[in-house]
């Protein structure tokens, strides 16, 4: 093959092709040389004139404007293919049998409830179940329970007990619940029929100790036994495919991702929380992490993106970034901040240097569910100064779990603000309740009991709910004469002396029993307990001599924060003054109610600005409910 000479074009002269078509269109030579030359220096000058204008154009294109980022597309996250499946309520009841009631019980009316109740003491062995129920020492009652999202097996739930309707029962003080297994019951063609058993109840019925017998039949009839449940089947947590995306692929999706995040520890080998079990269901297992705070799992497990390379990840933590600085998009930012594990860290840590309130706290909450103690300080602040973050502030500090948190916890028991130090204790306590600190014993076998040695205002607290428990916070608190007490229905307490107090039980066919000793609360409740007391017997004790002003120690029932609270923000993102009497310089003895049939008027007002929704008492600081 030959190859072809291509001339090349002399610098400084029109090319011969070029001449040639000039000269038979009549145009000199030279004439066109001197047009492209003329040509050239105007494309060089406008390109010079507007260089500045020409680079900006191109600028204003950068990723970091406004609509830029707000034009990247959103990955799909898991969220966006399932929901939770096991997050509601599980009621169980059953029919059960109190004892111990000294002449307060009936014997039941022919019913459903009479014939299921004989059924059962007859499966355990009973004789004559007939002579039993027609004691006026017993009664027959309707017993409940509900078995949270994520109750595990041997855990503790509360039980209500309360007498049927149209019982001659007229108290269930001083009863004992004997055992009743509880099972989900359905009541078909006036039959009730009973589901697999789910859990058991047992123990002392704790009835308001307000209530008397002229005015308060009603309450006399009802009662609590707290902690007196016990699961016996764990309650699966699953997430449920949304019907346009049930199919193996995308459930396999959903657990791999879900695992990239999330494993435990199965006898030493690492697992992954999620398991696909079909093309509608993934399995998943509660990180050991989140097990007080099972919603806050769920939202944080519906915020991992599905997939991500390690660009289009590099974009959402810078756009995240700038989200997590806006007080109305900050506490989603946060979230989805966590769900993308130790990578989310660096964005967070510059969120707690945040402009706002807002900012600072839900970077620092997601912060200590990451393990790191840069967020107790701002955790600490939130909850000593913001009643709207408080109850969150204390649930993410009991998750931290490192001295930085141990701290700042030990530092808001001697607070003013009864809740806010009732849900510092209550943190502390589920943080490591071998804690010496907060350790406590197991008076008498009965209930809770804790003495914390603290510089705050006396301060004695009480429980209605979750498990029997009772705190002192001041080691030296004394009842005032003069001093005359019920503790239950056989003691008595009266005072002898200016320091001394004489606490005497009377029962029929037992000798006469009595303890004298000084008048230090520590020493009166242990005497009590030394007696064969309950933690019922206790609790009306200390509420009497409140009511009589015996007791001048602020005395709080179920003292913790609530969600739900407003938080007022101002124009320039931060919050505005409170001027509730729900901060710690609120008087203590007006903080809370001391009625077990109430709750503490610390509580806020619900609203759709508040940055969580509203959770009762297990969701506030144990993350259940």
């Amino acid at each position: 093959m030959k190859s072809r000479l291509v001339p090349t074009p002399i610098p400084g002269r029109t090319p011969l092709r070029t001449r040639l078509f000039a000269a038979r269109a009549g145009f000199p030579p030279q004439s066109l040389l001197q047009a492209g030359h003329r040509y050239a220096w105007l494309c060089c000058g406008i390109v010079l004139l507007s260089g500045c204008s020409c680079w900006n154009g191109v600028r204003s294109q950068s990723p970091d404007s406004e609509e830029a980022r707000q034009s990247r597309p959103r990955p799909q996250l898991v969220g966006d293919m399932a929901v939770p499946f096991g997050m509601y309520p599980v009621q169980v009841e059953a029919v059960g049998l109190v004892t111990g009631l000294n002449g307060t019980g009936s014997d039941p009316a022919p019913s459903p409830q009479r014939n299921l109740l004989i059924s059962e003491m007859k499966a355990r062995g009973v004789d004559k179940p007939n002579t039993i129920l027609r004691s006026k020492d017993t009664a027959m009652v309707v017993v409940r329970g509900v078995l949270r999202a994520g109750i595990r097996k041997g855990d503790h739930f509360d039980i209500e007990v309360r007498i049927p309707s149209r019982s001659e029962t007229t108290s269930l003080r001083g009863g004992h619940l004997l055992p009743t297994r509880l099972r989900e019951l359905a009541v078909l063609e006036n039959q009730i029929h009973k589901g697999h058993a789910l859990g058991i109840a047992e123990g002392p019925i704790l009835v308001d100790p307000s209530a008397t017998d002229q005015k308060d039949r009603i309450r006399l009839g009802r009662g609590m036994v707290l902690g007196g449940g016990i699961c016996l089947k764990s309650r699966p947590m699953m997430l449920v495919l949304k019907p346009d995306h049930q199919n193996v692929v995308n459930s396999a999706r959903i657990a791999t991702a879900v695992n990239r995040r999330f494993h435990t520890f199965d006898r030493g080998i690492k697992v992954g929380v999620a398991n696909a079990q079909t093309d509608k269901l993934v399995d998943l297992k509660i990180h050991p992490r989140y097990q007080n705070n099972i919603e806050r799992y769920v939202n944080v497990v519906r915020a991992v993106a599905l997939r991500e390379n390690t660009a289009e990840r590099a974009e959402r933590l810078e756009e995240l970034g700038h989200r997590l600085l806006d007080p109305v998009t900050a506490s989603q930012a946060a979230l989805e901040l966590e769900s993308m594990g130790v990578e989310g860290v660096d964005v967070l840590l510059e969120g707690l240097k945040g402009p706002t309130i807002e900012t600072r706290f839900f970077a620092a909450e997601a912060l200590a569910y990451l393990e790191r103690s840069e967020a107790a300080k701002t955790l600490g602040e939130a909850a000593r100064n913001e009643p709207a973050f408080r109850v969150f502030a204390l649930a993410a500090l009991s998750t931290l779990g490192d001295f930085h948190a141990y701290d700042e916890l030990r530092d808001l028991l001697s607070v003013s603000s009864a809740e806010t130090r009732y849900g510092a204790f209550r943190s502390l306590w589920l943080m490591n309740p071998h804690e010496p600190l907060v350790m406590g014993e197991r008076l008498g076998g009965e209930f809770s009991y804790h003495v914390l040695d603290t510089s705050g205002p006396a301060m004695v607290h009480l429980t209605h709910s979750r498990r029997p428990e009772l705190v002192l916070f001041g080691r030296e608190q004394r009842f005032q004469t003069p001093l005359a007490v019920n503790a239950g229905t056989q003691i008595m307490i009266t005072a002898t002396g200016p320091d001394e107090v004489s606490i005497a039980r009377f029962a029929t066919n037992k000798p006469d029993e009595r303890r004298v000793v000084s008048s230090k609360l520590d020493d009166v409740v242990r005497a009590i307990v030394e007696l064969d007391g309950t933690y019922p017997d206790v609790v009306q004790a200390l509420q009497e001599a409140k009511a009589t002003g015996a007791l001048t120690s602020h005395l709080a029932v179920d003292s913790l924060p609530k969600g739900g609270r407003t938080f007022n923000r101002s124009g320039d993102g931060e919050a505005a003054a409170q001027s509730d009497d729900r901060g710690d310089e609120a008087e203590p003895q007006d903080a809370s109610d001391t009625s077990l049939s109430g709750g503490s008027p610390e509580s806020g007002s619900e609203s759709p600005e508040s940055p969580h929704p509203k959770r009762g008492f297990l969701a506030r600081i144990m993350g259940r409910d």
